[in-house]
Order: C-alpha cells, then structure tokens, then sequence
C-alpha cells in the first residue's frame, strides 16, 4: 500500500543504529548481519515515547507483553528476487482463470456487502472484488505476523527506522482505540493488515466502519473491509464513470517517445496517431484523456490507460499490478 513517512527518530536511537554498510566486490550492498543486542533498551525508550503520544500505559503493557525481534521479517526485507517475471508470466500466475472464477463466485456470494460499498464510495464492485482478490486471494491469505512484533522488528534495525517506527505507533493507536485486539492484529512481514492489506497509517487515515458498531475490522468483517477500500480509492481520485484501460494495437514506427504514465492526450489524438484497437478498430470516442503503457521493457504487449489507472497505482506502484487488477475486474464483470 502507499508508503507515508511522517515521522522523526528519537535521538536516543542513533547509537542503536548499525554502521553504514560496506559493499561486496559485486557491487551490491552488503548489509551487517542482524542482531537483536540492544531490543530491549530500544523498546523501553519507544515505550516512553508512545507513552507521551497518549498511547494508555495498559496498551503498552499488553501489546509488548511477549515482543521479541524476528530474524525472519529481516530476512524477508532483505532478500531480492533472483529473476524477473515477463509481463505474461506474472498475468498468468496473478490472474488465472482459476482466479477469474473464483472471482465470479465470490463476487455473486458477497454481492450485497461489496455492492453497498460501491454505491456508498463511488467504486464499481468487479474492481473492489478484483482487489480483493489479488491482495489475499479473496481473503484467505491476510498474513501470519504479529503486526507488532513485525514492526518493531523493523523499527528497531534502523535501514528504514523512521518509517517502521511511525507505523508501528500507529499500529499502537488503532489497537488503543479498541478496534482490534493485540494477538489478532495479524499481517505481513512489513505490517501490511487484513483483507485490504492496509498499513496502519492507511488505516488510520482511509479505514471506515462499514456496518456501523462502532469498530473498523479489516480482518473478519466484509462490510469494513469493502467500504475501507472503497473509501481508499475513492479519496485518490477514483472516476466512477470510467474504466481503467485497455489493450491496444501501435502502428509500426510508433514514436516511443510518447509512451508512459506521464504523456497524457485526448482518446481522439491517441487515434490521430494510429493507436487502434487490437483488432484494428477505432477507439472508442470519449472526451477521457489517456496515456500508453508498454510492458516487457517496450517490447509489449501495449495499454492505453485512463485515470484510473493511475488511481490504481496509489495503491500499489506497480504497473503490473495495476494491468493485473484492471484484467481481473474486467474478467470478472464478464468483458
């Protein structure tokens, strides 16, 4: 989810901070190896900080009741992938047509719930299912961290303390205002919540309590999780009269010059300058301002996309994801 770093470190943490890394002959960074020496003196001093915050002392005492560092939360932020996915690899394995039919059963099953998020934020439901889909698989894979625990991990190594350490206090907030209990605030490594993998600053600023009972769960109730992601979108600019994009065919000699996110033109020059439809048809005539993306590093296949493409890309940076989220939520919508 979107990244919002909002926050100072302490002072106090500087000589808890490990020494800049050296780097390998390769080139690559080589990071020290990580070491829990130190957790407890950093956690007593972030303890008093949330304290100041407002964060209620019997919070405290709970949340961190068994906090200890998990090697593996660092092990996951540090590795890298070995190889790189092409565009088709990464669809297929994102969105297969096992997933575009579940997608289908699951939208129908929770057709009220999503429905009513829809209509309230503006946010058609194929999309809201789309999302829910490729976030946690429809719900079943929200992530098996303590939240907490996650993050303070993250906090206390220091790479990218200042972040991790504003999250984890909010964390701390949406626990002490009684939305969630301790034990069940889990996610992923990175402290990524529930069914819309929200971070917690996300939370805090977009999370909404879609069935009215006073409390927002992102991990067991429908109504909060659909109308959270709805609102999100909604706020970052989500048109609900427009689609995201489609698959276009380029004329030969193309000036790639006027390829991605940045260059925006009228529907009406994209076909002046030969853009047409896969098989060759005009676009269609619309007043929407788009813009051409080229996967696979300019080899294609090409999109044009529309605003709420780059509403897409809010929620995640990645143009893959926002071309998998778009071809899902058609899939399912039956285009």
């Amino acid at each position: 989810m979107k990244i919002r770093t909002i926050a100072t470190v302490a002072s106090l943490l500087g000589a808890l901070i490990m020494a800049a890394p050296a780097f390998a002959q390769d080139g690559k960074e080589e990071l020290p190896a990580f070491t829990t020496e130190g957790f407890d003196v950093w956690l007593e001093a972030f303890k008093a900080d949330a304290l100041a915050e407002g964060i209620s002392q019997s919070m405290l005492d709970t949340a961190f009741a068994k906090t200890q560092p998990i090697p593996r939360v660092i092990e996951l932020d540090r590795s890298q992938p070995e190889f790189k996915l092409t565009f088709e690899e990464y669809l297929q394995r994102v969105v297969p047509q096992s997933r575009i039919d579940e997608g289908r059963r699951k939208y129908a099953e929770n057709r009220a719930v999503i429905d009513a998020a829809a209509k309230k934020y503006g946010v058609p439901g194929h999309y809201l299912a789309a999302f829910w889909g490729i976030e946690t698989g429809f719900g079943r894979h929200t992530g098996g961290f303590s939240v907490i625990d996650s993050l303070a991990t993250l906090a206390f190594e220091g790479r990218r303390a200042e972040y991790f350490r504003t999250e984890l206090m909010n964390a701390l907030k949406i626990l002490d205002a009684g939305h969630i209990a301790p034990d069940a605030m889990s996610g992923s490594w990175a402290g990524a919540m529930g069914q819309a993998q929200f971070m917690p600053s996300t939370f805090l600023a977009y999370a909404t309590d879609g069935n009215d009972d006073g409390k927002i769960d992102l991990w067991g109730t429908k109504d909060d999780v659909f109308a959270s992601a709805a609102n999100y979108l909604s706020s970052v600019g989500w048109k609900e009269d427009e689609r995201w994009g489609r698959k276009i065919a380029m004329p030969d000699g193309f000036d790639v010059a006027l390829t991605g996110r940045e260059i925006k033109k009228p529907v009406s020059e994209w076909q002046e300058l030969g853009i047409r439809m896969p098989g060759g048809g005009n676009l269609p005539v619309t007043d929407m301002e788009a813009s051409i993306v080229v996967v696979n590093d300019g080899a294609g296949p090409a999109y044009m996309v529309y605003n709420n493409f780059h509403t897409i890309m809010h929620w995640n940076r990645s143009t893959y994801f926002a071309i998998a989220v778009g071809t899902l939520a058609d899939a399912i919508a039956g285009r």
